[in-house]
């Protein structure tokens, strides 16, 4: 919906009593509203919310996006381990994804080349990858630090597209398979972040004392990898 604000919205009508406004980069603006509320006193909170709305649209230019969301065609550049990639696809006795030379991924396909088909192909494939060189790196961290005796009772690499990782209450870290799309620095912020909450499952003081102690560009890193979204 347009109003006489710069930038198009959503308004999503539901059983709720108050307005509110979420703002991301998949999904534009989009305003909830309640049942009934008349278009004007819409418009009205809108516009009194334009400056933030602005302020988050402007942010989310700069944000660079590790996928394809309508999918995988040839020639299409992918992002993996911080670099990219040129996506070759060619006809094959069946379907395959590897790294070929130059910074190429080939991918093999027998009947279908739609490019939803491909994107999932290729995430599977990603998965794998990201299993291996993501848990090697999270047993390296472990002997690297293992001063501050992080013992996790497990470690999981998966699919999270909310978080780029977690730590239960039990102390079971999970991490993004995306990470592996991105320089290994990335993972290894996200890997210790995580660790240090084995210790402080929380995000107090102490929290951030041992991060810093453990990581100290921990802040660099993290605001670098808030410029990637999936």
């Amino acid at each position: 919906m347009q109003s006489s604000v710069d930038f198009q919205y959503k308004i999503v009508f539901s059983r709720r009593r108050t307005l509110g406004i979420i703002v991301s980069p998949d999904n534009g603006v989009v305003v909830k509203a309640p049942n009934r509320m008349p278009l004007g006193t819409i418009r009205r909170f809108v516009s009194d919310k334009s400056k933030w709305i602005n302020r988050n649209l402007e942010q989310f230019k700069s944000l660079k996006r590790i996928d394809n969301i309508e999918g995988y065609s040839d020639g299409d550049t992918i992002i993996l381990f911080g670099r990219d990639h040129k996506l070759r696809l060619a006809p094959a006795a069946g379907y395959f994804v590897r790294l070929g030379d130059n910074n190429t991924i080939e991918a093999g396909f027998r009947n279908d080349r739609n490019p939803v088909l491909i994107k999932a192909m290729i995430e599977d494939w990603f998965k794998v990858i990201a299993r291996q060189k993501l848990t090697q790196k999270f047993h390296e961290i472990i002997s690297k630090y293992s001063d501050y005796r992080f013992s996790p009772a497990g470690f999981v690499v998966r699919k999270m597209k909310k978080r780029w990782g977690s730590c239960s209450s039990k102390g079971k870290i999970a991490i993004s398979y995306d990470l592996v799309r991105l320089d290994v620095i990335f993972a290894e912020y996200v890997i210790i972040h995580e660790l240090c909450h084995l210790k402080h499952h929380n995000h107090s003081s102490d929290y951030y004392n041992l991060l810093s102690e453990v990581y100290p560009d921990w802040k660099k890193i993290r605001k670098e990898l808030q410029q990637f979204i999936r």
